[in-house]
């Protein structure tokens, strides 16, 4: 099959499968049941009112390695399970806030679901994740 025809084949299945061929990231819904969604600035206020809670990066570690929320746990969403879970967190009821890269990435989306799924009471979002923060001018660390 010559190149032109397998583009075309490719396009093809792109529109019927309803993607995007620019390969353009949709935003991630605008909400989650079972948890709150937060901000930058509300990420801060939780980590200072809350001894208790935990900030998981759910982030690639190759994400990771630029910078990251100081007191956040590397836990990709692809890792995240009920062992995981269990290990970094206290109990289902302690507090736990999930971030990745922004509007555009899914991964803290789905981490949080998974969290809530199993039963976590106190889950929180942080949809505008890594670029929210660094757009604000917060701090970062690095390793």
């Amino acid at each position: 099959m010559s190149y032109v025809k397998q583009f075309i084949t490719l396009l093809s299945v792109f529109a019927v499968l309803g993607a995007n061929p620019s390969f353009a990231k949709e935003d991630t819904p605008e909400s989650l049941a079972g948890a709150t969604k937060v901000s930058a600035e509300k990420v801060i206020e939780l980590m200072q009112s809350n001894g208790d809670l935990v900030v998981i990066d759910s982030r690639k570690a190759s994400d990771r390695a630029k910078g990251f929320i100081e007191s956040s746990i590397g836990l990709p969403n692809t890792d995240t399970t009920e062992a995981s879970l269990a290990s970094h967190i206290k109990s289902k009821g302690t507090p736990v806030t999930f971030y990745c890269n922004g509007v555009k990435c899914g991964r803290s989306y789905e981490a949080a679901k998974i969290a809530i799924d199993l039963g976590y009471k106190n889950v929180y979002w942080f949809r505008g994740g890594w670029d929210e923060w660094t757009q604000k001018g917060l701090p970062i660390m690095k390793n």
